[in-house]
């Protein structure tokens, strides 16, 4: 996999995928904002599914898991400027003002579309990336102060999510894995999102679950498969990436293990 990252700072990058398809599942430690310069991506959350392409801006917010799946396009790269828009700036930032609380945060994906104030506050980091030497930090800290200033701008109630510090309170655990069992998340991340330690979650799982978080993952995403190839009728190719599997040739294995027949036999059998 080609893939380069050209950092101006921690938080500020350009991003560039050269191959066919790049995809992973994510929960990101900060908020991202995000601007395409070339190329498509299709994030794909528990409740909804987004396409991106270029001239797009959007922010996901973090601890919020999504399967990100990136392409290039009509023989550009896929090629994105990303910003993290850390806790601990953000707290520098909204200690200077004064903001309306929200008392429920709206974890959802902005999308920011060709916005001109947007699109030039990121546009304006690009020659940045070409010069020589360690990027000023406190100029760093003017252009992520502005994009911010700029989502309030353009959406007041965007404070509800940036201004949110407090981490994941302990919710039901059979909601949420019902919900989010197609990413591959390492188990102490799930246990962090439901407000558990990693322990406490195994010993939660099994008690509801009755069987180990990873077969459970397993058989659930399976079951999710064998739908969208019998129902949808979709393609093994377009289905294994997107309920939780990395590798086509491993989820046929275990398909047909289960199921008994391959998933390529599957849509051929019940007409």
């Amino acid at each position: 996999m080609e893939h380069l990252s050209k950092y101006l700072t921690r938080d500020i990058k350009l991003s560039c995928y050269e191959d066919k398809l790049f995809k992973s599942d994510l929960m990101f430690d900060d908020h991202m904002l995000v601007w395409f310069i070339s190329g498509e991506t299709k994030i794909i959350q528990a409740a909804s599914t987004f396409h991106f392409k270029t001239g797009d801006i959007f922010l996901i917010p973090r601890n919020e898991l999504a399967t990100i799946i990136n392409y290039p396009k009509n023989g550009l790269p896929h090629k994105t400027v990303v910003m993290h828009l850390s806790t601990e700036r953000l707290k520098k930032f909204y200690e200077k003002i004064d903001f309306k609380k929200h008392s429920q945060p709206d974890q959802k994906i902005y999308r920011f579309s060709n916005h001109p104030l947007l699109e030039s506050c990121l546009a304006s980091l690009i020659p940045y990336f070409e010069v020589q030497g360690e990027f000023p930090e406190n100029l760093a800290t003017l252009k992520i102060e502005e994009a911010i200033s700029i989502l309030r701008l353009i959406d007041p109630g965007v404070d509800s999510v940036l201004a949110n510090f407090d981490a994941p309170g302990k919710i039901d655990l059979i909601s949420f894995m019902q919900r989010n069992f197609m990413f591959n998340m390492p188990l102490e991340k799930l246990g962090y999102l439901t407000g558990r330690s990693l322990s406490t979650f195994n010993r939660d799982f099994r008690k509801l679950f009755n069987t180990s978080p990873q077969k459970w993952l397993t058989d659930k995403r399976l079951e999710l498969a064998y739908y969208q190839l019998a129902e949808k009728k979709k393609k093994p190719t377009e289905v294994y990436l997107e309920v939780g599997f990395e590798d086509l040739s491993h989820f046929s294995f275990i398909f047909k293990k289960k199921y008994g027949l391959s998933p390529n036999q599957l849509p051929i059998s019940i007409h």
